[in-house]
């Protein structure tokens, strides 16, 4: 998927177990580039797109499983604190490597819902 435009119409024509691929490899990117200080912008790119992944994918995934679709939501919420709170992380390396942590978490967890639904 091109990380520079997102069609929501092309997006959700996928099925769900594809579209959380999406999102676990944004949230690798996420994880990769953050620890990375040259590339910062480009994780809040890849931020603003995962919530929009979230947003896309959790109305369908509620018809499935109300649980994992309150995960994503959940997930959302901590991409959103992620960036209400860029300007800081961006200057604390213990931030950054926490939310490159909890990004690759986030992947994998989100890897294992697209397995099952």
């Amino acid at each position: 998927m091109n990380t520079a435009y997102l069609d929501k119409e092309h997006f959700q024509q996928h099925d769900i177990s594809t579209r959380l691929t999406h999102l676990a490899t944004h949230l690798t990117q996420i994880q990769s580039l953050t620890s990375n200080k040259a590339q910062l912008d480009e994780v809040v790119i890849f931020m603003r797109q995962s919530l929009h992944f979230i947003e896309w994918t959790v109305p369908s995934l509620v018809e499935i499983d109300i649980d994992q679709a309150a995960e994503l939501v959940d997930l959302g919420r901590t991409i959103a604190r992620w960036q209400h709170n860029w300007n800081k992380v961006c200057a604390e390396t213990s931030s950054r490597n926490e939310i490159a942590d909890t990004a690759g978490k986030l992947s994998e967890r989100v890897r294992e819902i697209s397995a099952v639904v």
